[in-house]
């Protein structure tokens, strides 16, 4: 593996960041995850924007992103996958230990894995965390993912793939690295960004190619939906069979399938959409 490290391609095993880094030692930093097909990106431009804004609700300078764009090419160039996970990490750089940010300018960090392309339908739980829809990092992707470890590991314990959380207030909110879609009575929902949940790529392109709502939910709304699923960017559209120990039969429905046809269709007609 090739990673480009502040400036340069490296090997993997010489991809070394600083001990200093604010990145690593409070979680001063965003990031982006971008799906690549046989080396092409999809929806670079809209991570991009997304990494923009979530660096400026940071307090982060603003990143060169012809730099990004130079710097995904080269690790996409260097690292042949089929299905790939492009990670892009901008750091807050070498810092005093504590809050405090140091001076030296900002880190930039992208790496390429090769995945496996998701099953149609998978099994996710519930938890008894939720997320704070006002927080100084509400809405931005930022490195301080600890809460989402968590909350993966318990639904991995308990055979799912993925966490879903309510907000302070009882709403649905969003997984922990997903957006999450319900039907009811025919109709496709979506919690708004206002709930608290993170802006997805994939969530905007599934309200604009299906028409989907943006609608304040219950969290027992998962209780009684007729269909469920999630969107995320390496997940694309994937069906919920099963929610805690309350199976959805026949997943995926109808809308979902639908859904899932019309997103593959259009992704396919244009990478940057």
């Amino acid at each position: 593996m090739r990673i480009w490290v502040n400036g340069e391609l490296r090997d993997a095993d010489d991809a070394r960041v600083s001990v200093l880094d604010h990145g690593l030692t409070v979680g001063d930093g965003v990031f982006e995850t971008v799906r690549t097909t046989g080396g092409k990106t999809f929806a670079l431009t809209r991570h991009l924007d997304r990494l923009a804004r979530s660096a400026r609700g940071l307090g982060l300078p603003a990143p060169d992103l012809d730099e990004v764009r130079r710097a995904c090419a080269a690790v996409t160039d260097a690292n042949p996958a089929v299905l790939g996970r492009l990670r892009i990490t901008y750091t807050g750089g070498i810092s005093p230990l504590g809050s405090d940010r140091g001076t030296a300018g900002p880190g930039l960090v992208v790496a390429l894995g090769e995945v496996q392309r998701r099953p149609d339908t998978t099994a996710v739980i519930t938890v008894p965390w939720t997320r704070n829809e006002r927080g100084a990092l509400t809405g931005l992707k930022t490195t301080s993912y600890a809460e989402n470890v968590v909350a993966l590991a318990r639904a991995h314990e308990r055979g799912a793939t993925e966490a879903l959380f309510a907000n302070t207030v009882g709403q649905l909110c969003e997984g922990t690295g997903s957006n999450v879609f319900v039907v009811l009575d025919g109709q496709l929902h979506t919690p708004p960004v206002a709930s608290g949940c993170l802006a997805g790529i994939t969530r905007a392109l599934a309200v604009e190619w299906t028409g989907a709502r943006e609608t304040e939910l219950p969290f027992d709304v998962l209780e009684r939906a007729e269909e469920i699923f999630l969107t995320s960017t390496l997940r694309d559209i994937q069906a919920v069979h099963r929610v805690d120990g309350t199976e959805l039969s026949g997943a995926p429905g109808p809308v979902t399938a639908k859904a899932m046809s019309v997103f593959e269709e259009r992704a396919g007609d244009d990478l940057d959409p």
